[in-house]
Order: structure tokens, then sequence, then C-alpha cells
């Protein structure tokens, strides 16, 4: 007899083969495959070792089942199993099922190692605690394994396999080489690569075909992260020796729609209470605030959870081409100026039939200019090539190169006002001067150059006016990966009025883009006022003290 998947299980399957389900608990040890002699060995040895089903037989449910065999039956051989789901969805329950398969169960291999890693030592020790309480609560499997807690270890005695969990904080990847390695938590790593993680999967070497690397985590928070490359990688290439598993609610959908949270919830009703997500789901319908720590709790979608300044769904609707010239539009800009070591951003906006158009300049040293990359963990050396930014020569960004290139634009184009943080205003003055600018251009009321006071009074208003563009789609910014980059890791804090500024401190990295771009929207007030007859910076100026 054949039993059906449920449809959100199919749906979920990104990569490697639908398995086709059979009522395997009624086959004999002799008819069963290797993912079944796995499920079986789970369901027989095995108990709940916490929670309201203390002491009960594990059953697995539809999304497990399909998980292990897509993983174990895959006719390729499989080298990378990737499951991904919202958080409470028993995924500590699922790693600690499949480790001790490969310690004491079916899949023990003789005188192996197996390795658990997680980002902190907290988590790392609760797949330990989770595996060690299944052995000490089974007469028979307590038999088969030494326990040692000091080591956060266990021993399969009968194979000679050792599992340990190590931790990012711990630095303790390095050594050994496991034939199996389950990371937990991998979506929390921020950028494209990771040291801890590549520490482990680089040792597997050993083994050859029979290493195994499982990755089970809720989403990372953008798609530059490093399980979102994993995941996208998956599903682009099909490799056939890697299996993805992806549970997520659509972009788009509403968050009170229970369909959407079945999505990314394969054991709610099981181990996640439905009362406490419509509770939380209803509860970000009121305040926005928490809409984006329930899109990523709950929905396992792709969400930074702290505040963010732009919702990505939104930002990515505005996402149209942009004008390839400027030449003959009234031009706004906005201006950061960094460090001389860090990313300096010049954001230029235009109007172009009531849309702002949106054309970003961005700078890096050069000289350094991939080992940037790998510090921040972003591809600034492909976007160099591939056009998006500029590598200034040497390794600084000279005030005096940034100084040349706007007096070249302010020649060629009818820019109206540049808006500048004046953090590092003494430094640069000197090379405007330098540059060719006159003083009247420099400072004053009317002149080209006006500085933009960073604080809540000033920038709120600026978000607001940005905030309004985006909604109403009056913006396009033609998906600049380096501009994208800004937009994604830029966070607000709020003072106790509920004004609003970007956070330098606790945004995910690198927003100099993003905070260009509001003063230039914020500039572009003054051509608006001109059109409409109204405009706060018209009447305010930028300067709030």
């Amino acid at each position: 007899m054949q039993l059906k998947l449920p449809a959100t299980t199919v749906a979920a399957i990104k990569c490697g083969p639908v398995p086709s389900l059979r009522d395997w608990r009624k086959l004999p040890n002799g008819k069963l495959s290797r993912g079944e002699r796995v499920c079986r060995f789970i369901e027989e040895y095995l108990v709940v070792p916490e929670g309201e089903l203390v002491g009960k037989p594990i059953k697995l449910l539809p999304f497990q089942e399909a998980f292990i065999l897509s993983t174990y039956d895959n006719p390729a051989g499989t080298a990378r199993a990737y499951l991904s789901i919202a958080r409470k969805n028993s995924k500590t329950a699922t790693i600690a099922c499949l480790l001790l398969a490969h310690i004491v169960g079916p899949e023990a291999y003789q005188n192996s190692r197996i390795m658990s890693g997680a980002r902190s030592r907290k988590q790392a020790a609760e797949v330990y605690n989770y595996a060690s309480k299944m052995c000490m609560m089974s007469p028979r499997l307590s038999k088969l394994v030494r326990i040692v807690p000091s080591a956060k270890m266990i021993i399969g005695l009968a194979m000679n396999v050792e599992y340990q969990a190590s931790s990012a904080e711990a630095k303790s990847a390095h050594g050994g080489s496991p034939i199996l390695a389950i990371l937990d938590e991998v979506g929390q790593i921020k950028g494209p690569t990771d040291d801890f993680v590549e520490a482990i999967v680089t040792s597997q070497g050993a083994y050859g075909d029979k290493a195994m690397v499982f990755a089970i985590s809720t989403q990372a928070a953008t798609d530059g992260d490093l399980f979102s490359c994993w995941l996208d990688d998956a599903e682009s290439s099909k490799a056939p020796r890697i299996v993805s598993h992806l549970y997520s609610a659509p972009a788009d959908c509403d968050v009170l729609d229970e369909e959407a949270w079945r999505a990314a919830n394969p054991a709610l009703g099981f181990f996640k209470s439905l009362t406490a997500v419509r509770d939380d789901a209803e509860r970000a319908s009121r305040q926005p605030t928490e809409e984006a720590s329930f899109r990523w709790l709950h929905l396992n979608q792709r969400i930074d959870a702290s505040a963010p300044m732009v919702a990505p769904s939104i930002w990515k609707a505005c996402g149209a081409p942009v004008v390839k010239s400027f030449d003959g539009l009234p031009v706004f800009a906005g201006m950061d100026l960094s460090e001389v070591n860090d990313l300096t951003a010049l954001v230029l906006v235009a109007p172009v039939k009531g849309v702002w158009h949106v054309k970003p300049t961005f700078w890096l040293p050069g000289e350094n200019i991939r080992q940037k990359s790998k510090a921040d963990r972003v591809p600034y050396d492909i976007w160099h090539e591939q056009g998006f930014l500029e590598a200034a020569p040497g390794v600084t960004v000279d005030y005096e190169y940034v100084a040349k290139y706007t007096y070249d634009l302010v020649q060629t184009l009818d820019i109206r006002r540049i808006a500048f943080d004046d953090w590092n205003w003494r430094h640069f003055k000197p090379w405007l001067k330098k540059a060719g600018f006159k003083d009247e251009q420099i400072e004053g009321d009317d002149a080209l150059f006006q500085p933009f006071r960073q604080g809540f009074k000033t920038m709120s208003p600026a978000l607001r006016e940005l905030d309004s563009k985006l909604l109403n789609q009056k913006l396009a910014h033609g998906e600049h990966p380096v501009m994208n980059m800004c937009m994604t890791n830029a966070t607000v804090t709020r003072d106790a009025a509920g004004n609003r500024k970007p956070d330098k401190l606790k945004s995910r990295g690198r927003i100099d883009g993003a905070v260009a771009l509001t003063m230039a929207i914020a500039a572009g007030g003054t051509y608006e006022d001109v059109e409409n007859t109204t405009s706060v910076y018209a009447t305010r100026g930028f300067i709030e003290l």
C-alpha cells in the first residue's frame, strides 16, 4: 500500500526525489529500504525526552519521513541535506533522532566521528542534551552508549562511534574528520561564508562519498546569507546529491492566513500550538512592529526580525529599471562620507514622469577590496568587476578623489542640491575648493551643498518622505546590488515620541547607501515644493538643532 504525502509537504520539496511513502511499519526488516530502516529505528527505540509527551515513543510526522526517505533513499546518494522550517517544529528532536541513528542505529559506521555544530554553546548543548536524554530514557539504548557530559559527547559502544557537540563560540570545529556533520540554526549566519562551517565541511574528506552534511534551520534574513545561498543553489542547480526541503509561507501572504501558517509549519497542531500562532498573528496584524518577527519565526520567510528601515517586499516592488541618463532632469543628491577605508556613497535622484529614479555611486579602496569582501562577507570584488562599485586607487577612499568626481558631475548634470552628513565635513570642504567649487556653492543658505543632521527631528520626516515614495511606488531603483544590500541591512531606532532614524550600530552591515538615499529624497522635496507649493523642507530647511 502506498501513502500519499500531504500537499504542503510535496510543495515544500525543492530538490531531490519526492519519496513515495510505503506503509513500511507493516513490512519486515528485510524488506525495508535504507531510509525506512532509519525511520523504524527512530520509532522503535526512541522516546520523547521532555514536554507533554515525555516517555512516549517517537511518532514521525509526514514531513520528517519525507526528509529521511529523500535523504537516505536518494539513488544518487546524498552529500548534503537541507531542512528549513519555522520555529518550534521539532528541529532539535529531528536532529537528535538522526544523530542517534548514526551513533547506535542502522547508520552507525565503524570507528567514525559525528559532529553537530551550532552558533552558541547553549544551542550546541541543547542538541546534545536532547539526544542524551533519549538514550538515558531507553533501557535498550542506555546499554549501548557511554555519555560524557563534561565533553558534550556520546559514544556508541557497538561500533565505537564518537559524537560531540561543537559551537562557533568554542572554536571547536577543527580536528578529526566527521562522517556526519549536522549544522543547527545555520540560518543565523550573516553573509555568504563562515569560518566555523567551512572548517567542519572541509574536514570530511576522509570518508569520500559516505560523508554527509545536514543543515536544519529556519531561513536566513537575506538572500546573501549562507543558508539562503545553499537553498537557492540547491533549487537552481537541481544537483542530484543535494536534498532540500523548504517550508515557507508565500512572500506576499497575509499574517492572518492560516494556510500560510501551515505551509511553513508542518508540525502545526502537533508539536506547535495553533492557538499560540493565532495569538501571535493577531498581535502582528495590530502592531506593524511585530510583523517582521512573526514572518521570520512563524512563516519562515527571509526577513530580519529587527525593525527594518524598509520592508523587503516594499523595496522590491520599486525595482523598476532606471533611465539611462539624467541629462536635462533636475537632480538632487545625498552624500554619506565614510571613514577613508569604508564604503562611501553618493546617491542621485531625479523625477521622471512622477517617479523618482535612483542612481547611486559607491566607493571602496581598491587595493584591499578582496580582503574587505572577506571581512564583511559581501562580494565587493564581484560588484566592482560588474561595474556596480568604484574602487578608489590606493588603500583609502581619498576625499580629493570624491570631490573631483562630484565636481565633474555638477558640470554635466543639473544638480540642484547635495545633502550631506556633516560628520567629516571639515576634512572634505578643502578638497571641494581644490576641485573647483566656489565658496557660495559650498556654504550659505542657497549653497549647492547643504548639511543634513542625522538626528531624530531631521531624519524622521525624511524617512516619512521616503516611505511615501516607496509605498506609492513613486521610486525606481533598478535593483542595484550595493543599494539593495544597504537597504536590506538598514534598521531604524525610535525615540520616546516615535520619531525614527537609521541605526548604524544595530544594522546588519553597511547602510551608507540607505542614508544617502534618504537625504537625497529629502533634498528633492524642495523641487516638489516649487511644483506643488508644499514641502516641509522648503520652509523648515534641513538643520534641526
